[in-house]
C-alpha cells in the first residue's frame, strides 16, 4: 500500500460523500487526519489505515444504501464496483467492533462470511481508534464523549445505541492500547 491507494481513495470517498453527506464528510476528513498523526506506529500499514479511514463510512452514501447497515454497503460497493483490496474492505466492513452492530440487525452471519475479521490487531485498533475520537463534525473527542454523543443522537433503545452501549468497553480498551503506543512510539 502506498500513497496511491490514500489518493484513489479520497477520490472514491469524495465522490460519495462530499455533496450528499456533508457532516459525514466532515467527520470522514477528521478520521483520515488521526490516521495520518497513528499511521507511523503501524509501519508498513499506515496507507492501510489511511485510505480504510477515508473509506469507513462511505456506506452511508443514499447510493449504496442497500442494506441500510453502512460499514456491509461500504465493503460491497469497494469490493464489486472497485475490486478494493481485501484488507481494506475487510477494515470498512468491521470497523468500530462492526459485527456487535450487524448481531443487532440480523446480519452478523452475513458480515462475518462476506469480510472475515483482519487477525492484524494493531490496525483494527488503529481505525478504532480513528473513528472513536472524532467528533460528527470532524473536531477531536474523548472515547467516551464520542459514544456519549451516539447514545445521544440515536437514542438509548435504537439499533445504534444498543450496539454502540455493548461495545463501548471493547472501544475504550482499543483507544486505550493505541494510546499506550502511541505514547511508546518515538517522535
Amino acid at each position: 500500500m502506498d500513497d496511491l491507494i490514500e489518493e484513489w481513495a479520497t477520490q472514491v470517498a469524495t465522490a460519495e460523500l462530499y455533496c450528499t453527506l456533508p457532516r459525514r464528510w466532515a467527520h470522514t476528513q477528521g478520521v483520515t487526519k488521526r490516521a495520518v498523526q497513528v499511521g507511523p506506529i503501524l509501519g508498513q500499514d499506515a496507507s492501510l489505515l489511511v485510505a480504510a479511514a477515508t473509506l469507513h463510512d462511505i456506506g452511508y452514501s443514499p447510493r449504496l444504501a442497500v442494506t441500510g447497515f453502512h460499514p456491509l454497503d461500504g465493503a460491497r460497493f469497494l469490493r464489486n464496483e472497485h475490486s478494493a483490496d481485501q484488507q481494506l474492505t475487510r477494515l470498512v466492513a468491521n470497523h468500530s467492533f462492526a459485527l456487535l452492530e450487524a448481531e443487532e440487525r440480523g446480519l452478523r452471519d452475513e458480515l462475518a462470511s462476506e469480510f472475515p475479521l483482519l487477525e492484524e490487531p494493531l490496525l483494527v485498533d488503529a481505525l478504532v481508534y480513528c473513528d472513536m475520537t472524532t467528533t460528527p463534525d470532524g473536531d477531536r473527542t474523548t472515547a467516551q464523549d464520542r459514544i456519549a454523543e451516539i447514545v445521544s443522537r440515536y437514542g438509548d433503545d435504537s439499533v445504534v445505541g444498543r450496539f454502540i452501549r455493548r461495545a463501548a468497553p471493547e472501544i475504550f480498551a482499543a483507544v486505550g492500547r493505541i494510546e499506550t503506543a502511541l505514547a511508546a512510539h518515538p517522535r
